[in-house]
């Protein structure tokens, strides 16, 4: 029996059932003892490694659910884009889109390239606990295709936006392009043996409704059709409170929220069976009373109601003690089951 996959599906479940974003990551020394001077896009690729940080992450926090080891943009590469994360800076696209020629000549995708993530995922499942939930992931269209076009991350999207504004044919080209990708790497995945995908939409945040339902909404419903019906599919994006009900229209199984928006509220709202989220990861930074406050707050709000999956409403901050993220987990393990 797994506790996260009965919460997916609405269940009642003895406790609250926990994973967190980014829970194998910088913070943890174990993931700096395994990564060494490798470089990131080839510990990405390292089945053997990224099974490692994966399970590392998991058996550490005692966490519910393992989440695949991995990054959104190494997909791109199967389109040909050149993808670098320098240190310090993050990730890079040396080839972003700069015209609409480009978006015509991108080739038809490398899935050869990609297929070491089910080697990953074998690794894992054949080491992980059978109560365990494995998430996979993968990255949505319009968080893509903004990385392919801004050339890394952006706090404005003006390229992405202009392309979208002005040149409709070829953003809908990009967009159908990626998608299509984006399932059969989901596919790939799935075959391997994960339970669930969650579908990352990080900078979906920067839309308004209006261009969210014009430009957006289609593709990523396409990816939501083909993938549930295969395997319950969360999912996620940042600063997208007013987007939270059209998102969830696309046919996710379920929501996850950052914290910005109220959990049980939204909740209700969207009349979803089972939620996840959404305690502001900062909160890790402070100390354990403001932890037990905060996560008490959050687990009193939803009484215990069936389908929570309690998880941070972003990723873990790499200046996050570990201590204070086992302290999380432990104390909503136990005050849930009471």
């Amino acid at each position: 029996m797994s506790v996260f996959l009965d919460a997916v599906a609405g269940k009642q479940t003895p406790y609250t059932p926990i994973w967190l974003n980014r829970q194998a990551g910088r913070y943890m020394p174990e993931y700096h003892a395994l990564k060494g001077a490798t470089p990131s896009l080839d510990f990405f690729k390292d089945p053997d490694k990224a099974a490692q940080a994966t399970l590392d992450a998991q058996r550490i926090l005692e966490v519910d659910a393992a989440i695949l080891f991995t990054d959104l943009l190494p997909i791109l590469e199967a389109l040909g884009f050149n993808l670098d994360y320098p240190k310090g800076i993050g990730p890079t696209i040396a080839n972003c889109i700069d015209g609409v020629d480009q978006i015509h000549r991108l080739p038809e995708p490398d899935m050869d390239s990609l297929r070491y993530i089910q080697q990953t995922v074998r690794n894992i499942r054949s080491d992980l606990s059978g109560d365990i939930g494995l998430i996979g992931f993968v990255g949505a269209p319009f968080t893509l295709a903004s990385y392919a076009i801004e050339g890394g991350t952006s706090k404005s999207f003006e390229k992405t936006k202009t392309l979208m504004y002005s040149q409709l044919k070829a953003w809908d080209q990009l967009l159908q392009k990626l998608t299509e990708l984006i399932i059969d790497y989901a596919n790939l995945q799935i075959e391997a043996g994960v339970d669930v995908i969650q579908v990352f939409d990080s900078w979906v945040g920067c839309l308004s409704q209006e261009d969210y339902r014009n430009h957006v909404f289609k593709p990523t419903k396409r990816v939501m059709s083909a993938l549930t019906t295969s395997v319950p599919v969360i999912y996620f994006g940042t600063g997208n409170a007013h987007l939270i009900k059209q998102m969830y229209t696309t046919g996710a199984t379920l929501m996850a929220l950052d914290w910005r928006s109220p959990l049980t509220s939204t909740w209700d709202d969207l009349g979803c069976a089972a939620i996840q989220g959404n305690l502001d990861p900062v909160v890790l930074c402070a100390d354990k009373p403001m932890i037990q406050k905060s996560a008490s707050r959050l687990l009193d709000e939803v009484e215990r109601r069936p389908g929570h999956i309690f998880n941070l409403g972003h990723g873990i901050s790499p200046t996050t003690p570990v201590d204070h993220v086992k302290y999380l987990v432990d104390f909503v393990h136990e005050y849930s089951s009471r």
